[in-house]
């Protein structure tokens, strides 16, 4: 039997919580302004100016989704103070289960609201893409790259991202050489940033007749897509472009025409590549996108010369500097060497349960910043 009366304190608690986070955003305020860009959103000649109406539309959704996020909460809120009313009435074993799995829904709504109001800067709010490359190591550590890559397509499918494969190289004998992949979906960079540097891993592997323990890297860089509203000239003279067939062994990563596009901005060296569309005209339109991030980043950052230096926390892909550690042997435990915060559920992890990894990292992103 649950203790009723400690529980309802607990309630009691994470409304108060509920009710400052409202202050601090002043949901009043967001209503009335949510109210103010429809009635601009419904103006003549509001398409006229696409930058604006963009603009306009993007703080719309913004707004909207904080309120509604503000609204399920406050509807799980009515919903345990209803069970609470039941289980008063009747001490009922379902009641109570349902009491509790609603107490840490609320929790977890909370939790991961707080986390969004943390995500402010500049791109946070944009799509995010990734690209995952092996380190040394051969086969061992171009499958720690496919491990990553499906830990991370978990982690989006889990939180209603979407995963959009945009260049695939596959490994010699298993995993991959490297991957670029997009997810879509809001504040997808603003969560994914915490993931850029370097990965350890420690396992005994299965590619070792001997079992013996072996230590891989694999590196990932993430950079926001940056929207069409966003002006970044480049002169077309400085861009070299090929087209070619993709390469692999076939199944689901091959395209099997000459589509696949190379973009080479030759004043900084940045490749970018797509080979994930059939149409020849729509990879060169992603890979456009994947050079206009990374020109625009590195704009950003001029007091930079090289376009590693993008790569921020992420140093050579080897030892001293990764950024977390995954153990499998001889003990199970993942760590992050910037939190320090760690768990034991490996598998948890690898199953895309990351959350708590990034909230830790972005709760001391805010207060460094």
């Amino acid at each position: 039997m649950i203790d009723i009366e400690e529980n309802k304190r607990k309630l009691f608690e994470l409304t108060k919580k509920v009710e400052d986070i409202c202050n601090s955003i002043n949901i009043d305020k967001l209503e009335e302004k949510a109210i103010n860009l429809e009635k601009e959103t419904l103006k003549e000649g509001f398409w006229s100016e696409m930058k604006t109406s963009n603009s306009i539309l993007q703080e719309l959704k913004l707004i909207k989704s904080r309120i509604k996020k503000i609204e399920e909460i406050k509807k799980i809120i009515t919903n345990i103070e209803d069970i609470i009313e039941l289980i008063e009435l009747e001490q009922n074993e379902n009641f109570e289960k349902e009491f509790i799995k609603e107490i840490n829904n609320l929790q977890n709504c909370i939790d991961k609201f707080e986390v969004q109001m943390l995500l402010s800067d500049k791109f946070d709010k944009n799509n995010a893409i990734i690209t995952l490359h092996p380190g040394a190591g051969g086969t061992e550590s171009q499958d720690w790259a496919e491990m990553l890559y499906r830990m991370y397509s978990r982690w989006a499918n889990k939180n209603n991202y979407k995963v959009k494969e945009i260049d695939y190289l596959e490994g010699d004998e298993a995993g991959l050489k490297s991957v670029t992949f997009l997810v879509e979906g809001d504040y997808a960079y603003g969560y994914m940033k915490s993931e850029q540097g370097v990965h350890r891993l420690v396992r005994i592997s299965p590619f070792d007749a001997g079992g013996r323990r072996h230590t891989s890297f694999a590196s990932v860089e993430v950079l926001p897509e940056i929207t069409d509203d966003i002006e970044l000239e480049i002169n077309p003279s400085d861009l070299r472009i090929d087209t070619y067939r993709s390469s692999g062994a076939g199944g689901q990563h091959i395209n099997k025409t000459d589509s696949a596009v190379r973009i080479t901005h030759i004043p900084t060296g940045i490749v970018t590549t797509c080979q994930s569309e059939r149409s020849q005209i729509m990879n060169r339109e992603s890979a456009m996108k994947m050079l206009k991030s990374k020109l625009l980043d590195l704009k950003e950052k001029q007091n930079k010369e090289k376009i590693e230096d993008l790569k921020g926390d992420q140093k050579e892909i080897a030892w001293g500097s990764q950024i977390r550690s995954y153990v499998f042997c001889p003990y199970t435990l993942v760590k992050d060497h910037r939190t320090n915060y760690e768990t034991g559920n490996i598998e948890a992890v690898m199953n895309g349960e990351i959350d708590k990894f990034m909230e830790m990292y972005l709760r001391q992103y805010i207060k460094n910043k």
